[in-house]
C-alpha cells in the first residue's frame, strides 16, 4: 500500500508540476517577447509600447521608463508560477529520488553511499549553487566575465555530479540547481525589485532603475536556463544521454545546445540574430547524437531461452507483473519482463538499456555481470 500511495504523490506532483512550469515558462517567454518588441512609443513617459491581436480582440501593451504617475489600484504580479514550480519539482526530487535513494540516486560503482550522505549532498548542491551563482552576479564581472565564469562553473558542477551520484541522480540535480537559481531570482531580486519600485511611488520617492536593471538582468538569466532545465527534466527517459561513458560531457553539451538555442530565439526578436548560434547549438546536439551512436559486437548468436535465464535473475525483481522490490507498486515505465513473450518485445529496449547504456539495472543493484551484459548483446543484436 505504501509503494502505492507513493506512486499517486508522485503522479500528481508530477502533474503539478508541469502544469505550473507552462506557466512560469509561458510567462517568462511571452514578457521576454514582449520587451524586444517593443515599437517607439508615442508618449515620453514610456519606454515602448506595442498592439497585438489574440483570441478575438485587440491589445494595447504599454512599459513605462520607470514607473507610472499613480499606482493602479490592481497591479498584477507574476511571481507563483515560479514559486509553485520549484515546490512541486522538489516534491518530486523528494518522491522519487530521495525515497528512492538507492534505486535512483545511488550508484556504487560511481561512489559508495548511504542514503542519508547522498541525500545531504543533492541538499547542499543546491544551496551551494544558488551561492555561488549570487555571489558571481554582485560581483563587479561584466555580462562577458560573468557568462564566461558560469559555463565554467557549470561545466565543473556537471563533472563533480557525476563522479558523486548515477547518472540520472547527476542529471535531475544539476537541472534542480539551476532551477533553485531560476525561483532564487524570481524570490531575491526580481519581486524584491518590484516591491521597492512600488514603495518608491508609494512613498512619493523618485524610483532607483537599478532595480528594474538587476530584474531585467536575471529574467534573460532564466530565460538562458529554461531550454537547459527542461532537458534534464526529459533526459531521465532516455538511458543513452545519462547512461553514457562520458555522461558529465553531454551534460555539458547538451545544456549549452539548449542556451545558444534560446539565445538565438532572443536575439530573432530583437530583429538580429547571430546564425552562429543557432548553428553551434544545432551542431552540438547532432555530435552528441553521433557520439553515443551504437557500435557493433562480434560472437555468436544466443538463444531468448538463455538470455531469459539472465533476465529473470537480474531483471524480473523490478520488471514483473507484481515487482518484488521494495518500494515499487507497478514495474518501471510499464516494461514487464516476466515472460518470453514479453521478453521478446522488450528486445530493443533491453539492448539499450544494459547493453548500450548500462543504465540498468540502476547502480548495478542486482550485479549483472560483464559475462552477462555481452550474453545479452549476443542476443539482442
Amino acid at each position: 500500500m505504501e509503494a502505492y500511495l507513493l506512486d499517486w504523490l508522485t503522479l500528481i506532483a508530477r502533474w503539478a508540476h508541469i502544469v505550473v512550469g507552462i506557466a512560469w515558462i509561458g510567462a517568462s517567454f511571452y514578457f521576454i517577447w514582449l520587451d524586444n518588441h517593443l515599437e517607439q512609443p508615442r508618449e515620453p513617459a514610456f519606454a515602448g509600447e506595442l498592439y497585438a491581436i489574440h483570441g478575438g480582440g485587440f491589445y494595447r501593451a504599454q512599459k513605462y521608463r520607470l514607473a507610472p504617475a499613480e499606482l493602479p489600484q490592481t497591479l498584477h504580479w507574476f511571481k507563483w508560477e515560479a514559486y509553485w514550480t520549484w515546490l512541486t519539482g522538489f516534491a518530486l526530487l523528494v518522491l522519487v529520488y530521495y525515497l528512492n535513494a538507492g534505486l535512483y540516486l545511488i550508484d556504487p560503482q560511481v561512489m559508495k553511499l548511504s542514503p542519508g550522505a547522498a541525500i545531504g549532498i543533492g541538499l547542499a548542491s543546491l544551496v551551494a549553487g544558488l551561492v555561488v551563482y549570487e555571489g558571481l552576479c554582485r560581483s563587479p564581472l561584466t555580462e562577458t566575465g560573468l557568462a564566461i565564469a558560469l559555463l565554467v562553473i557549470f561545466a565543473l558542477v556537471a563533472w563533480a555530479l557525476t563522479q558523486v551520484f548515477s547518472g540520472r541522480g547527476a542529471f535531475i540535480h544539476f537541472g534542480a540547481i539551476l532551477g533553485t537559481i531560476m525561483a532564487g531570482n524570481v524570490a531575491h531580486v526580481i519581486i524584491p525589485g518590484q516591491r521597492e519600485l512600488v514603495r518608491a511611488k508609494q512613498q512619493g520617492r523618485e524610483p532607483d532603475p537599478k532595480y528594474g536593471l538587476m530584474g531585467k538582468q536575471r529574467s534573460v538569466h532564466n530565460t538562458y536556463f529554461t531550454l537547459p532545465v527542461i532537458f534534464t527534466m526529459i533526459s531521465g527517459h532516455h538511458a543513452m544521454t545519462f547512461g553514457a561513458q562520458w555522461n558529465w560531457l553531454v551534460l555539458i553539451a547538451m545544456a549549452l545546445a539548449g542556451a545558444l538555442v534560446r539565445l538565438w530565439f532572443v536575439a530573432r526578436h530583437k530583429g538580429r540574430a547571430p546564425a552562429w548560434t543557432l548553428v553551434a547549438g544545432l551542431a552540438l546536439v547532432a555530435a552528441v547524437a553521433v557520439a553515443l551512436a551504437p557500435g557493433k559486437s562480434g560472437g555468436a548468436p544466443v538463444a531468448l531461452a538463455e538470455a531469459k535465464q539472465v533476465i529473470d535473475q537480474r531483471c524480473v525483481s523490478c520488471h514483473a507483473e507484481k515487482p518484488a522490490f521494495p518500494g515499487l507498486a507497478e514495474a518501471p515505465k510499464g516494461i514487464k519482463l516476466d515472460t518470453a513473450e514479453r521478453i521478446e518485445a522488450q528486445r530493443m529496449t533491453i539492448r539499450q538499456q544494459t547493453v548500450l547504456t548500462r543504465a540498468m539495472p540502476p547502480g548495478n543493484l542486482t550485479k549483472l555481470t560483464e559475462e552477462e551484459r555481452t550474453l545479452l548483446d549476443r542476443w539482442t543484436r
